[in-house]
């Protein structure tokens, strides 16, 4: 029987968020999630009733056009003409497992009771997310303010029967064909949904495109930043390092949080190593072995904050405006501005492109024929070019991540005649951040490509029995490489093996 999370306003972490993925858990609100939701329905529909304001975005147009009152009876044409208008996408598919994340942080956020949708809408959405059934979403078209308007019209479109969705036949591990969303809605005997007052709205404001891809790039940055660690322990054998860099009393009189995990870390791997415990005959190691800790231990203490960030937004109501039924207000703010993820998503960037810099530095040192290695770790150089080029294509994504690490949350453009202002451009910082993430995967993939190639050359001694089990199954990916052969194919296996086999 499949495990069931249960939406409240219980708090949402990051490592609960990872249970409910790789658990493939099932979606059900909770009885308060769904009290609250109800009680904020019937207050709206209760509030235009007996009222003749006006509510932004309720009875009255959007952005600019915000003065412009809309009659009663168009109140819903509104709502279904706001998420066809504004479903203007382009580029790229929004990874599914992706989409699939929006639509669970779209529920969390919609279940405290602050956004006026009907409760039908939000058994869809679960419906959806239980189903495997992921809207077609394009990766641009947001300003990451006013919320991630167009990604999100996008992932509603199939709530009115409009737009694709990718299903795979409910196998949650299969990537789903695309069909369109009337088809699907035919399929399961489900009629569109006529979009009350203030729905459309809900649904396409607040910061579920930004969020989504933050959680997602910090469940993997936490993974590849403990596999940097271990591929670099790999590393410092082969190339035949000290471990003075890393005693604790060094990290004690500098205490960065990360820094002295780190550093902790990296002696509790390589604890028990032959290699680590002969005599050594350079004094002193480079950079990119000597402070590691100091490197990845700043990644650690970067994701780390933004961590704090996300965690506090997929715990957030975000859409615009915010309904309080028990102080009897509708209030328009703005907790769709994207401007907190736009700032942690550019950190988050500039943390995960520094794991890979260093990275390619001991990629660089390791094949340069020194400390009696063999230069480009092969046999017979010369006739065989060996490692030569893998460095390049590491090196290529690390001047590719500096590139995409130029900062988003700086810039800004109007939009809407004026009205939208200042815009945090948080959905670019986003989809950059997942570029760079990509390009460390395949940087620190190289890095154990060479590293274990190297540490062949220390036989007969050995390196701790962690590096040593760890080799071994990559041995079962990844031949030692004795004369030159196509390594393309070596990279994406390797790839393949880091993905598959650990976790953070």
């Amino acid at each position: 029987m499949d495990a069931t999370h249960e939406i409240s306003s219980d708090h949402l972490s990051l490592s609960k968020l990872k249970e409910i993925i790789e658990g493939n858990y099932k979606l059900a609100l909770s009885a308060s999630a769904r009290d609250k939701i109800i009680s904020c329905r019937n207050y709206l529909d209760e509030k235009l009733k007996n009222s003749d304001a006006a509510f932004y975005g309720i009875n009255t147009g959007f952005g600019s056009l915000r003065n412009i009152k809309i009659s009663e009876d168009q109140i819903e044409k509104l709502q279904e003409n706001l998420v066809m208008s504004h479903a203007c996408g382009l580029g790229d598919e929004v990874p599914q497992e992706i989409v699939k994340l929006m639509l669970l942080l779209k529920i969390q956020s919609l279940s405290y009771g602050n956004s006026g949708v009907d409760i039908t809408t939000v058994w869809r959405l679960i419906d959806f997310y239980n189903l495997h059934i992921i809207p077609v979403v394009y990766q641009k078209g947001s300003l990451g303010a006013s919320g991630d308007l167009a990604p999100l019209a996008h992932l509603s479109l199939p709530l009115i029967g409009m737009g694709e969705v990718n299903y795979s036949q409910g196998i949650p591990s299969e990537e789903g064909r695309k069909i369109a969303s009337a088809e699907i809605l035919k399929a399961f005997n489900w009629k569109p949904l006529q979009l009350k007052s203030k729905e459309g709205l809900a649904m396409l404001n607040g910061t579920q495109f930004m969020s989504a891809y933050g959680s997602y790039l910090l469940l993997q940055a936490k993974k590849y930043s403990a596999l940097a660690d271990l591929i670099s322990c790999i590393s410092i054998d082969a190339f035949d390092c000290r471990l003075d860099p890393f005693n604790h009393l060094i990290h004690n009189v500098r205490p960065h949080e990360g820094q002295m995990d780190t550093a902790k870390n990296i002696l509790k791997i390589l604890e028990g190593s032959e290699i680590a415990a002969q005599e050594k005959t350079d004094v002193q190691d480079p950079y990119s072995f000597r402070c590691i800790p100091q490197v990845h231990g700043a990644s650690k203490d970067a994701i780390g904050y933004c961590e704090k960030v996300f965690t506090t937004e997929i715990n957030s109501v975000t859409d615009n405006p915010n309904i309080f039924p028990d102080e009897d207000l509708i209030l328009s703010g703005g907790n769709f501005h994207g401007q907190p993820l736009a700032i942690a998503l550019d950190f988050l960037a500039i943390a995960l492109a520094e794991l890979g810099s260093i990275s390619e530095r001991r990629t660089y040192l390791l094949i340069s024929g020194q400390r009696n290695l063999p230069p480009f770790l092969v046999s017979n150089p010369g006739l065989n070019s060996g490692m030569m080029i893998p460095q390049y294509t590491a090196a290529s994504m690390v001047s590719e991540n500096k590139q995409l690490c130029t900062p988003a949350s700086v810039d800004s453009i109007t939009s809407s005649n004026g009205q939208e202002d200042h815009v945090s451009m948080g959905a670019n910082a986003a989809t950059k951040c997942f570029r760079v993430m990509k390009n460390l995967e395949a940087i620190l993939a190289i890095e154990l490509l060479n590293a274990a190639q190297a540490i062949e050359f220390r036989k007969p001694k050995k390196s701790s029995k962690q590096i040593e089990g760890f080799i071994q199954q990559y041995r079962l990916v990844v031949s030692f490489n004795n004369y030159d052969r196509t390594l393309h194919t070596d990279i994406q296996s390797t790839i393949g093996f880091l993905h598959s086999q650990f976790s953070e």
